[in-house]
């Protein structure tokens, strides 16, 4: 997910289309957490056009098309290359599954439907909870900036309750069956968020346990705010960030510098398409497009020209002035390009685990991670994780032939340390090869 809205971007046509713009009717008989014979669980989610899409809690995770004889071959991670897995599923309404020649049963939890008010809006909710009577921890999944239903999408609504956690997940404003205008404006968000978490104690009564948020990518801007306005009992960001936006572009763009093997007199130089997509972005689209072509024409052929990237600023030298000007509005709608996160960091009682992708190009964790050290050290009830090797999402990924990164699967413990603080707000396990910082409250 990128944080000032690339997928968005991609669903609205600025550029080439994403299979998600024309989802087909994926088999939604097979979603769903399954328990295989030997113990393990396997998440069966929609994915673009009528394919599935695999998780383990382990990270492993592969895309299933439809074969032969009914089976579904699997490819690993979002490579295209066969990983030699394969899954056969019962007619709809039958529970089993064969996965990698494993037999299981799909797992059966207490779930509730939901629409609920917030602000000007009515959104839409589901609650899943593990089967039983007694309390349990609850996460309410916060989002990025996409436009996609999250209760379409997300397979943590399952993840978690096959781990024994209960998860509220709804879609955002604008997006799947929530009413509303699509807004990145994150105090309208925030409300949202408070909003998700309010109907999910109201669901759950007298199960509810400990409550908070787990927020991805820009809803690391949302979820501590909402906390800060309404208490939770955590916060857990994944590959979000703690500076602006507006820094944001400018850290992505020296980031895809570096990459490519250049100096800081190149970054200098690539600096000036970062601001001129923030003078585009600052115009509400009504100026800075001379900036950009000045840049353009005076760069393009440079050798590093190739590794000017950002967030969005490779969106806008890609799509035409026009195009920017009539749909750049609404795509940005709202968003607070100079937001500074970090009073509410520095003020924030509530304990929070912060997750953050080492090789990250489209939110660059170098800063934001030096600033969370700050915190932790000042006495913030801040965790800082850091996963070595892995992009936006915290995906590892191997490298094309042709330098693109393609996205492998998630870290081993990645699901168990969010699972951990959940539970008990300490990541007090053994986490090989991530770098943790941040006392462990106990």
């Amino acid at each position: 997910m990128k944080l000032l809205g690339i997928l968005a971007a991609i669903a609205m046509g600025l550029v080439a289309a994403s299979p998600l713009a024309a989802q087909e009717a994926a088999p939604a008989c097979h979603v769903g957490a399954y328990r295989l014979t030997d113990g393990s669980i396997v998440d069966i989610g929609k994915a673009p056009g009528a394919k599935l899409r695999w998780r383990k809690m382990d990270g492993r995770t592969g895309l299933l098309t439809p074969g032969e004889g009914g089976h579904w071959r699997s490819t690993l991670g979002w490579t295209d290359r066969p990983d030699g897995k394969d899954a056969v599923f019962g007619a709809c309404g039958d529970s089993a599954i064969r996965f990698d020649g494993a037999a299981g049963r799909r797992l059966d939890f207490d779930m509730r439907e939901a629409r609920f008010a917030s602000g000007d809006a009515t959104l839409s909710g589901r609650l899943i909870l593990p089967k039983g009577a007694g309390k349990v921890p609850i996460v309410v999944l916060v989002h990025g900036s996409e436009h996609d239903s999250a209760r379409d999408f997300y397979a943590l609504q399952r993840l978690f309750p096959a781990a024994g956690i209960g998860a509220f997940v709804y879609d955002k404003r604008g997006t799947g069956t929530s009413g509303g205008t699509y807004t990145q404006d994150y105090l309208v968000l925030a409300e949202d968020a408070i909003a998700a978490a309010r109907e999910a104690r109201r669901l759950a009564g007298d199960r509810v346990g400990r409550l908070g948020y787990q927020a991805g990518s820009q809803g690391g801007w949302v979820a501590p705010l909402a906390a800060k306005i309404e208490p939770v009992d955590f916060v857990i960001v994944g590959f979000g960030l703690a500076v602006s936006p507006l820094d944001e572009e400018r850290e992505a763009i020296a980031e895809g510098i570096k990459l490519g093997g250049y100096g800081p007199d190149v970054v200098a130089k690539a600096l000036a398409f970062a601001e001129a997509s923030i003078a585009i972005l600052s115009s509400n689209f009504t100026a800075g497009f001379d900036r950009l072509e000045a840049a353009r024409a005076r760069y393009k052929d440079e050798p590093w020209f190739r590794f000017v990237r950002g967030d969005v600023t490779h969106i806008f030298l890609e799509t035409p002035e026009a195009e920017l000007r009539a749909r750049g509005p609404a795509l940005f709608a709202g968003i607070p390009l100079h937001h500074d996160p970090m009073p509410i960091l520095r003020n924030l009682d509530t304990p929070q685990l912060w997750m953050l992708a080492a090789d990250d190009l489209d939110a660059p964790s170098g800063e934001t991670s030096r600033r969370l050290r700050r915190l932790i050290a000042d006495g913030r009830p801040i965790t800082l994780a850091v996963f070595p090797r892995t992009e936006h999402g915290i995906f590892e990924y191997e490298l094309s032939a042709g330098g693109e990164r393609l996205s492998t699967r998630q870290p081993e413990t990645y699901f168990r340390m969010m699972t951990d603080f959940v539970r008990c707000g300490r990541i007090d396990g053994d986490y090989p090869d991530i770098a943790v910082a941040g006392a462990q409250p106990r």
